[in-house]
């Protein structure tokens, strides 16, 4: 028997193991990849197309901060209406989903008929350029989510048609109510999809 003590020149270095790819190896993990791919790709198309619906609302919104930080009150004041009739003429125009699949349905047929579905369009027919004093008041009230003065369209009314002494007679207190309100519609109201 040899007592030969091993030296330490004589070890040999362990070979690492082969690096892990990040590569998936199986099929499920691919699908995976292009459902998460094609859900990031509808959530921005949908952002975006939100974006750009909305683009006369953050138009509205710096018009309004210019009338507001204007030097003349009387002229902002004359303008605010103005400024809400061209936001509610530029709201995107309601279509009832499945209008055009419901017109294709023969009229024997025991579905619902388009004639029998209410269009949005129907309760002011003319459009918001037509509406005026109890009607436009109905527009912006069913528009806003919260209530608006009972008199906001005679005040806006008011506003454009008034004279100028009678609009430099408004108070502070009034006029940046109706700026406010005008900003809160502007803001949040509501478009039917």
């Amino acid at each position: 028997m040899s007592t030969a003590i091993p030296s330490i020149d004589q070890l040999k270095e362990l070979s690492l193991p082969a690096p892990v790819s990040y590569v998936p190896q199986t099929w499920g993990w691919w699908v995976l990849l292009a459902l998460l791919i094609g859900a990031a790709l509808v959530i921005g198309a949908r952002r975006y197309w939100h974006w750009r619906q909305n683009r006369y609302r953050r138009e509205a919104l710096v018009r309004l901060a210019e009338l507001q930080n204007n030097g003349d009150p009387v002229a902002a004041l004359r303008q605010l209406p103005e400024l809400l009739k061209r936001v509610a003429l530029s709201m995107p125009k309601p279509s009832p989903v499945g209008a055009s699949l419901l017109a294709k349905w023969p009229s024997h047929s025991k579905h619902r008929s388009t004639a029998s579905l209410p269009s949005p369009a129907d309760s002011f027919p003319q459009g918001p350029a037509a509406l005026s004093k109890d009607k436009w008041q109905v527009f912006l009230q069913q528009h806003s989510p919260q209530q608006l003065p009972v008199d906001f369209a005679q005040q806006l009314a008011q506003l454009a048609y008034a004279p100028d002494a009678t609009l430099a007679a408004l108070p502070e207190q009034q006029r940046q109510q109706l700026f406010a309100l005008s900003k809160t519609w502007v803001e949040q109201h509501h478009v039917a999809a």
